[in-house]
């Protein structure tokens, strides 16, 4: 179990890290196949554009939200996985449209 409970506190540090130190930071919506839209903030860390925070607006009007504050729940997690704007189904907005989402 303390292996669990550090790797938990090294994961909640890293995307917090990311989170407070990002310079740049990129956003992406993302529509799935049941008709929930998917809304992503993402920033560069070693080549790649991690994840930090992650909204899911389900079809039936629910909004589950993950980041360093709330890795998981019974609905879903924060991807680990990071995301390839040219080959990943995502759509650029701006963090206007992002941030209205997540605030709701």
């Amino acid at each position: 179990m303390v292996d669990l409970e550090r790797i938990q506190a090294e994961t909640v540090a890293y995307f917090r890290a990311l989170d407070e130190a990002a310079t740049q930071r990129h956003y992406f919506r993302h529509a799935d196949e049941e008709g929930g839209l998917w809304y992503i903030e993402a920033v560069p860390d070693r080549g790649e554009l991690v994840v930090i925070k992650q909204a899911e607006l389900t079809s039936a009007g629910q909004l589950h939200r993950y980041s360093w504050e709330h890795l998981e729940d019974e609905h879903g997690f924060l991807t680990d996985q990071a995301v390839d704007p040219e080959h990943d189904p995502l759509e650029a907005i701006p963090a206007e449209e992002f941030l209205r989402v997540w605030r709701r």
